[in-house]
């Protein structure tokens, strides 16, 4: 297994191919089958981890896992005490709120190197430095939590990745983690693991298991469509057959048994059609009256017969 630890320049993207000619990991990083754990957006800045390890990659990138990731932000103006409380306690992005985060204004500017592209200052407005440490993983969630607040961020750098830090590490330089770190990472996503728990995620149609890892007592997934047998309790002559529709169904039995002569839902079997007496089927809307047209409804005639007195 490879554990690469990246210190990712401004402007690159954090993956390995790009059709528009821009900057990628492979510029940089030159390992086969190794990929980023989690994503760090294009204008932002700081480590990344690549490793070919399926099982702690996804750990690492679950949000369910609530890995701690540490973060130098350059803001417009100095936040007050207000605006770090709203960051600590969630902010509205209209899509949601943030997950509480740990937020402090940092007393002097931290020392980092030089960016490419120099950060574009407001000569009257001042500009101070915060200390961002969040768990979640929206996109630009950082620079939408600073902006929520009134302070927009002016340069992102993710200084540490649960406890792996930038230290020394240089724009694109990257080092290989040593088997004490490693270590210290596997215990502690194992130990986060445990904390979650371990279930299956529901409203899915497959079994979907945490770092890929199926406990032993987990029940098989149920096979087959919808009704396909019926239950253990049910007696025999109320089980459906195969198919949605119940085909086979026993006659005779079950709530689908047609009526007999007479009911209201009885089907054709009465002489005459469903529900009706037997005897000659009438025409037109009823029986013939004195003075009326055959097959009117049983209107008392007018003076004239069967018409209708006009209007005066």
């Amino acid at each position: 297994m490879r554990y690469i630890l990246l210190n990712k320049p401004y402007e690159v993207l954090t993956q390995f191919t790009d059709e528009n000619g821009r900057q990628t990991l492979k510029d940089f990083v030159s390992v086969p089958n190794i990929y980023p754990v989690g994503r760090l957006d294009y204008d932002s800045e700081g480590l990344v981890l690549l490793t070919d390890d399926k099982q702690l990659q996804h750990r690492l990138s679950e949000p369910r896992f609530k890995v701690p990731k540490t973060y130098w932000v350059q803001v417009e103006g100095v936040p007050t005490e207000e605006a770090l409380a709203t960051l600590r306690r969630g902010v509205d992005l209209k899509t949601g709120f943030t997950t509480p985060a740990e937020a402090e204004l940092l007393p002097d500017a931290p020392q980092l190197w030089e960016r490419s592209k120099p950060v574009r200052f407001r000569a009257n407005i001042p500009t101070s430095w915060v200390q961002i440490r969040i768990s979640q993983g929206m996109n630009r969630q950082v620079r939408k939590m600073t902006a929520a607040v009134g302070f927009p961020t002016l340069r992102l750098v993710r200084v540490q990745l649960a406890d792996l830090k930038v230290a020394d590490l240089q724009p694109g330089q990257w080092r290989e983690l040593t088997e004490k770190e490693v270590q210290a990472l596997t215990e502690d996503m194992a130990a986060q693991t445990a904390a979650a728990g371990t279930f299956k995620t529901p409203n899915k149609g497959s079994e979907y298991w945490p770092g890929g890892i199926r406990p032993a007592n987990a029940k098989p997934a149920p096979t087959g469509g919808f009704n396909r047998t019926a239950p253990k309790s049910a007696p025999e002559g109320t089980k459906r057959g195969t198919g949605s529709r119940g085909a086979g169904r026993a006659a005779g039995t079950g709530s689908f048994a047609p009526k007999s002569a007479g009911g209201k839902s009885g089907g054709k079997a009465a002489t005459g059609g469903a529900g009706r007496k037997p005897g000659a089927k009438p025409t037109g809307r009823g029986p013939a009256t004195p003075g009326g047209r055959p097959g009117s409804t049983g209107r008392k005639p007018g003076p004239t017969g069967g018409k209708r007195s006009g209007r005066g």
